[in-house]
Formats: structure tokens, C-alpha cells, sequence
């Protein structure tokens, strides 16, 4: 089976491809010809995914999925959540992200968050979704050089290392992607039996 994960970010296409069976050839936008940025206007993370997979099913005809994650901070109502990409700025820069929430996080004794990532499929006229969730707490300060985005302030509940100082395996283990691509395959596999 062939799909495309409609991502142009490299870490993510890079975390996904270690979970896939060898049964699933995975394309990225790269190998389809789309280097246009697609779309990430909705309201929320589930909207966001579904519009990226409705972008390439819609012009490029492939089946495919697409992923939109948020970090959603309890202490300052759940955000940045659809706007941590760009929390600090369209410039997309990952330190800058982190030092705005952590700047925003100052005052508050709730330090408690989670990681959510929606997965949109698109088979055929099919639509389908998984969801998965870690939880965690942001730290004080940037701990590992390992990950993307705001893997080194955030602590996943029950360890005491950053996503950034974790091995990827472990990271794919736990995590929210992980979780949500494990949901993805499954129900992919249960397709091919």
C-alpha cells in the first residue's frame, strides 16, 4: 500500500517512518510534487489535519494522511494548541516558541500540559481519524538537543527526562504521534487481513 504523509516537516516524516510496517510505502509531499504549503487555517487540531488531507486527496488524488499536533498548556488555557508552530511569530522558530511560553508561564504553579496529535486518513472517499495524547509538565528551563519543537521543555509523566533527551524508540513509545500513528496502523493492517 501506498500513502502520502502530507507533512513538509522532516523530523515528523522522520518519527512516523520508524513506525511503519514495510507492508506501507510512505511518499512525502516531496515525492508527489507538491511544495506548496498547504493550508492550516481551521479553528482546531482535528480541523487542521483533515484539511491538510483533504488538500492532497483533492488535488493530487492520492490516498493519504496528514497529522496536526498542539502543545496545550493548562495554566494559560490551553495554549499555544493550534498555534504552536507559530506561537511566537509566522517565523516558526522553535527556541522563540519555547522562551515566549515559558516567559508565559512565569507566575503559574500549574506547569501541567499535553501533547495532542490528530491524524486525518483519506482512503478513497473514506475519512478517518486517530487521536493520541501524552501528558506532561513544562519545565523550568531547555534540557536535551535531541526532537523538535517543544520536546525540550516538555516532560512526559512518569519520567524524568525531556522528550529532547530521550532516545526516538522511547519517544515513539509514549508519546502522542506515536500513539496516534500505532491507532493509524492498526486499523491500516486490519484493512490488508
Amino acid at each position: 500500500m501506498k500513502l502520502v504523509f502530507a507533512t513538509n516537516n522532516l523530523n515528523k516524516l522522520k518519527e512516523v517512518q520508524a513506525l511503519v510496517p514495510e507492508s506501507i510505502t510512505l511518499l512525502s509531499l516531496n515525492d508527489i510534487g507538491c511544495f506548496e504549503d498547504i493550508p492550516e487555517t481551521a479553528p482546531t487540531i482535528e480541523g487542521n489535519a483533515l484539511q491538510k488531507a483533504n488538500y492532497i486527496k483533492t488535488n493530487y488524488g492520492y490516498d493519504c494522511f496528514a497529522d496536526d499536533t498542539g502543545l496545550e498548556v493548562n495554566a494559560l488555557n490551553g495554549e499555544p494548541g493550534v498555534y504552536s508552530a507559530r506561537y511566537a511569530g509566522d517565523q516558526k522558530n522553535a527556541h522563540d516558541n519555547m522562551d515566549k511560553l515559558l516567559e508565559n508561564l512565569t507566575d503559574k504553579t500549574d506547569r501541567s500540559a499535553q501533547f495532542k496529535t490528530v491524524i486525518a486518513l483519506r482512503l478513497g472517499i473514506d475519512t478517518h481519524t486517530f487521536t493520541g495524547i501524552c501528558r506532561g509538565t513544562i519545565i523550568q528551563n531547555k534540557k536535551g538537543n535531541k526532537g523538535f519543537g517543544y520536546d525540550p521543555i516538555f516532560q512526559p509523566e512518569g519520567y524524568n527526562q525531556t522528550f529532547a533527551e530521550m532516545e526516538l524508540t522511547l519517544k515513539n513509545k509514549i508519546g502522542h504521534r506515536g500513539k496516534a500513528v500505532q491507532q493509524l496502523i492498526d486499523f491500516l493492517q486490519k484493512l490488508n487481513d
